[in-house]
């Protein structure tokens, strides 16, 4: 067999070159490979996928898929899904290893099982805590999940797993998006004054004794870069501008800003929402710019106008690493039988991973 053909190789090859040859690889591979792509996605890899959604949609795209090669066009941790929920047989690939998640890596392992220890000297958590963490986290807090009775949630579903959650034990700890965490439990009704913010920089996540047993939720210290640049006066001046329209946000962007938003939703919900309003609609929208970009072009000629909730321009730096050269080089290497970027969860991470999400995907 040939060596692996190089990515330095790739770098220069102009995009509409790589999208004549990535169609060709891809009608040379047939049903053998299935690109699943992220609705971040810039375009110009966005046009190859097979199949796209936001994170819960993939994952059950990734259970389902019969393919023998599942190229993620997405980052590490929607990988690892891919390969957490697939068969053993199937392979899945990230085309560049460096397309990572700036909010997952603000909650690693070693921090998650320090607050666990910390949290036992106060309590049992193991009987009143539940921990859950965001899809977009790393496999071995998936796997932590699942060894202490918690569970995987993603934007769609974060309310019906922390319902779950509730009716099971006293608390949860929420980890690693506080904003999702907040926006979700403050819309079910619970009052700020029973959230409390763990920092994982400070013993005992900065908390006292009594702050951590009357906290309904404790909320990891994480955020999402791209939906951190929002802000509520950027509301403000948008109304002030269009009085009639309407605003819709993503529930990792803040408290303020969600408070401010008429409607709030994952990536999914935004897209079904804001497509399906009639012609003369206007929307201003706080979530990341590919999919902002995206409805606006496609709804502009149906009257329907789109605004971007930032005037600086914010887009997931790490999802953008996946481009048409990278997926290139991903898709001819597969043509000449040879597998690059191969994501494989071990063991047993990927079967107490697997519990938490199955849970979760059971969730309805």
């Amino acid at each position: 067999m040939a060596a692996v053909l190089n990515i330095d190789s790739f770098t220069g090859v102009p995009d509409d070159d790589c999208h004549a040859r990535i169609t060709e690889a891809k009608r040379r591979l047939g049903d053998r490979a299935v690109i699943l792509g992220h609705h971040y996605q810039r375009e110009q890899v966005y046009r190859h996928a097979d199949l796209t959604g936001d994170s819960l949609r993939l994952a059950h795209l990734a259970r389902d898929t019969d393919a023998e090669y599942i190229v993620f066009c997405g980052v590490h941790f929607m990988a690892e899904v891919a390969d957490i929920m697939s068969r053993p047989d199937q392979i899945a690939i990230l085309p560049d290893m460096a397309a990572g998640c700036s909010m997952a890596d603000m909650a690693d392992l070693a921090s998650v099982e320090r607050a666990w220890r910390e949290l036992s000297a106060v309590l049992d958590p193991d009987e009143s805590v539940t921990p859950i963490t965001y899809i977009n986290s790393a496999a071995n807090l998936k796997a932590f999940c699942g060894r202490h009775g918690g569970v995987v949630c993603t934007s769609t579903n974060a309310r019906r797993v922390l319902e779950w959650a509730f009716a099971r034990r006293e608390k949860v700890l929420f980890f690693p998006d506080q904003h999702l965490g907040r926006n979700t439990a403050h819309r079910m009704g619970i009052p700020l004054e029973q959230m409390a913010v763990w920092d994982f920089n400070k013993p005992q996540g900065g908390l006292t004794v009594d702050e951590i047993r009357n906290a309904k939720v404790l909320l990891w210290n994480g955020h999402c870069s791209v939906h951190q640049m929002f802000q509520a006066a950027h509301i403000d001046q948008f109304r002030a501008k269009y009085p009639d329209a309407k605003v819709i946000s993503h529930p990792e962007c803040s408290f303020e800003v969600c408070e401010k938003s008429d409607l709030i939703g994952s990536t999914e919900f935004i897209l079904k929402t804001v497509s399906a309003s009639p012609a003369g609609s206007r929307w201003l929208v706080g979530t990341e710019l590919n999919l902002v970009n995206r409805l606006h072009d496609e709804l502009k000629p149906k009257g329907i106008a789109v605004h971007f909730m930032s005037p600086v321009v914010c887009m997931c730096s790490t999802m953008y690493r996946i481009d048409p050269q990278h997926l290139l080089w991903t898709l001819e290497n597969l043509v000449d039988g040879r597998v690059v970027n191969q994501i494989s969860v071990p063991e047993p991470d990927a079967s107490q991973a697997r519990g938490a999400l199955e849970l979760m995907l059971s969730l309805k």
